[in-house]
C-alpha cells in the first residue's frame, strides 16, 4: 500500500505490480495535481484513472458525486474501486471504459489525464480529439507528460489554443473550451419575381 500526502491531502492506495507506478504516485501525475484549481461542485472525469490517484484526491474538494473515473484496464477499475472505499469517497462513479468509448456526458468542468506514452501517439490524439467533445463550454482538459512539441501542437489545433507550465521535469498542458461562434451565411440577392417573368 501506498501511503502519502499531496498539499495535506492523505492518500491511502492499494496497488499491485501490473499498474502504472504501483510503488509511489508518479511524479507527473503529482505535477498535475500541484497545478490544478480544484473547486467544489467541478464535475471531473479522470481518463485512464490506473488505481486512483487523480479522482480521488480531486474529489476531496469537489466532492465524491462529481467525480468519475475510468480505465481500460479492469484490475486498475477494481483496485481504483477499492480505493476510493477505503479513503471515504464510495460515491466516486469508477467503470471500465476504453477512453470515451463508454462515456455519455458532454458537460465536464475538468478531464485530466496523465496519458501512457505510444509512439504513435494514438491514445492520447483520441483524448484529445474526442475529449474537446465531452467537455462543457469554459471546461478545461488538463494533461501532464514528459514529451512537449506533440501535445502543444495537437491541443493548440483541437481546442486552438493551450498554456504550458513546466513542473518538475513534466510539462501540464491546459486547454480550455471556447465558445464556437458561427458566422451567419448571407443569403444571396436573387432576382424579384417581376425580373424572372421578364427574362424567364
Amino acid at each position: 500500500m501506498i501511503v502519502d500526502s499531496i498539499n495535506g491531502i492523505s492518500l491511502h492506495l492499494y496497488t499491485e505490480n501490473s499498474l502504472f507506478s504501483p510503488n509511489h504516485i508518479d511524479k507527473g501525475t503529482l505535477a498535475m495535481l500541484m497545478i490544478v484549481d480544484f473547486r467544489q461542485g467541478q464535475k471531473i472525469l479522470d481518463l485512464g484513472c490506473g488505481y486512483g490517484v487523480v479522482g480521488i484526491y480531486s474529489a476531496h474538494f469537489a466532492g465524491a458525486e462529481h467525480v468519475t473515473m475510468v480505465d481500460v484496464d479492469p484490475i486498475a477499475v477494481d483496485f481504483a474501486k477499492r480505493n476510493a472505499i477505503y479513503n471515504g469517497l464510495q460515491d466516486i462513479f469508477i467503470f471500465q471504459s476504453d477512453g470515451f468509448s463508454h462515456i455519455t456526458e458532454r458537460d465536464f468542468d475538468l478531464i485530466l489525464s496523465n496519458p501512457p506514452y505510444h509512439a504513435d501517439f494514438s491514445v492520447p490524439k483520441k483524448f484529445i480529439e474526442e475529449g474537446f467533445r465531452h467537455l462543457k463550454v469554459g471546461g478545461s482538459m488538463v494533461m501532464v507528460t514528459k514529451r512537449y512539441e506533440w501535445y502543444k501542437n495537437k491541443l493548440q489545433s483541437v481546442f486552438g489554443g493551450v498554456k504550458v507550465i513546466e513542473e518538475g521535469g513534466y510539462y501540464v498542458f491546459i486547454s480550455q473550451k471556447r465558445e464556437v461562434r458561427r458566422m451567419r451565411k448571407e443569403k444571396k440577392s436573387e432576382p424579384s419575381k417581376k425580373l424572372r417573368r421578364k427574362y424567364g
